[in-house]
């Protein structure tokens, strides 16, 4: 179902702040690239995980899927998901109240603080609280960023203005693991220092940038400001002809206005569509096995046998696959559409890790013992390779900012998109944490663990997932009234949309 677009082009003046806001995603993606570094790099280990340490020693030739097994490493990594889960309620509010440039602000502050605390932790709380300060700005970026993407751009490339936050979270792990693959040849030790402390630059750079950026059209009517609302939106758009999407905007600030408590509204039967969707949606994008990879990508190569410094630029490899196949997503999401890039993407990741599963399981069985010739480690990174690219085109894209920040009427988008976010850091504490444990338990399993999953999102989208691609956001209510499920939950007569447009379903 695709809705009349507004008149406008693409300015530079939306480049630029769409560009500007993205860099939030550096912040992210740097942490998740960085995180699994360190705890690779065996000076880290000895100052703040010494039991992990010796037991890596102690068991060269022994389990290779336990040696890594600590709740403590672990917690390190998923104290700040756990952060930012807690964090992104408060920045809903502040996103809704103050409007989505000062929620930016204060996860580009509390990033910076956390990234300073973080590379002079003398002990592992103060490495710990480092790492909370830290996913309170990913929570607030997290909130922030994908809403102001989508309410600034034109509607026909809102999927690929969108998709810069996820490419900046891209680049942030790639050189993450460049960084760390660079640091750990620092014989003095102290390369991790180097690596935690550098996350103050992508946090600087949103920090200041967003002292600059202006607030959407949307979140200035939401708050009152209309003319200053219709003086950004010509700025955007490049035109004076902006009355019809004006008067769009105005009546969802004005259904917006009228909803006191956007928490309670959500739930009723007519934004059921959209729970669901904030529900599930990051909920599988969790379960498709992409932080195995991402977040442990170093200590996954080296508990199957690589050196050290071979998993690290395995992951630099990744890393670099990920930033590339992101372009395929920005290139071609607002032609071929959502579901297309979800579907293709689904069938790429579940064959890759069945094959993973399989190499994996001929290798070291059972027991966990043996070793990888190389020319086999060869073929395992390049079908580590291709399952990212299937991820980086369809679900981290699509199911990480893009979707979910675009399918929410005005009056639920702040508290929707906390919720998406909220079940994100949730789940994805949940994997970070257990994903060690599991990996020594359900052994080469686990591969074959998420690839269940992927079968169930994949046909999850398949059936309830409309296109959204083209639909100006304030009419997005007419995909699923359109839809042959999510129709019975639309009332005849909604708020959002005229006579007129009704006609068009």
């Amino acid at each position: 179902m695709e809705s009349k677009e507004y008149p406008g082009k693409l300015t530079p003046f939306v480049v630029l702040t769409c560009l500007v806001a993205a860099t939030g995603g550096l912040i992210v993606g740097y942490d998740i690239g960085i995180s699994g570094g360190v705890t690779s790099m065996d000076p880290f280990l000895m100052k703040f995980f010494p039991s992990v340490y010796r037991k890596e020693k102690q068991n060269q030739s022994s389990n290779q899927y336990c040696t890594f097994d600590s709740q403590i490493l672990t917690t390190f990594t998923s104290s700040l998901y756990l952060a930012a889960l807690v964090a992104s309620f408060f920045a809903s509010s502040v996103t809704r109240i103050f409007g989505r440039r000062w929620s930016m602000l204060a996860g580009g502050v509390s990033f910076l603080v956390g990234a300073a605390l973080n590379g002079a932790a003398q002990d592992v709380f103060m490495l710990i609280f480092g790492r909370i300060l830290l996913g309170i700005g990913v929570g607030f970026i997290g909130q922030s960023v994908p809403l102001y993407l989508s309410e600034m751009a034109p509607a026909k490339l809102r999927g690929m203005l969108n998709i810069t936050c996820q490419l900046m979270i891209t680049i942030g792990i790639f050189s993450a693991n460049l960084i760390n693959y660079g640091v750990s040849k620092i014989e003095a030790g102290w390369g991790w220092r180097l690596s935690l402390a550098l996350a103050a630059v992508p946090a600087t750079i949103i920090t200041i940038g967003s002292l600059f950026l202006p607030d959407t059209p949307n979140s200035l009517i939401e708050r009152g400001h209309d003319e200053k609302a219709k003086e950004i939106l010509r700025k955007i758009r490049g035109t004076d002809d902006i009355l019809e999407e004006y008067s769009d905007l105005v009546a969802a600030g004005k259904v917006s206005k009228k909803t006191r408590h956007p928490w309670i509204n959500i739930v009723k039967r007519k934004y059921r569509p959209h729970l669901t969707m904030a529900i599930l949606i990051p909920f599988f994008q969790q379960l498709t096995g992409i932080n195995v990879i991402m977040f442990y990508a170093p200590v996954l190569f080296k508990t199957l046998g690589f050196g050290s410094n071979t998993s690290l630029m395995s992951a630099v490899i990744i890393g670099l696959v990920n930033v590339c196949a992101t372009f395929v997503s920005i290139g071609t999401v607002d032609r071929l559409g959502r579901r297309l890039l979800f579907l293709q993407g689904g069938f790429q990741m579940l064959a890759c890790q069945i094959i993973l599963g399989t190499l994996i399981a001929i290798k070291f069985g059972t027991t966990g013992e043996g070793t990888i010739p190389k020319t086999y480690a060869a073929f395992m990174v390049l079908f580590i390779c291709i399952y990212v690219a299937g991820f980086a085109w369809s679900w981290g894209p699509l199911g990480g900012t893009l979707v979910p920040s675009e399918i929410f009427p005005l009056e639920i988008r702040s508290a929707g998109q906390s919720i998406n976010v909220s079940v994100n850091m949730l789940f994805t504490f949940v994997v970070a944490q257990t994903f060690l444990p599991m990996l020594c338990h359900f052994k080469f399993g686990l591969f074959y663990f998420f690839a269940g999953w992927v079968i169930v999102m994949t046909i999850f989208i398949a059936l309830f997932l409309p296109e959204t691609k083209n639909v100006p956001i304030e009419k997005m209510i007419l995909v699923w009234k359109a839809h042959w499920f999510w129709n019975k939950f639309i009332p005849d007569k909604n708020e959002h949309v005229s006579t007129k447009v009704m006609a068009m379903i």
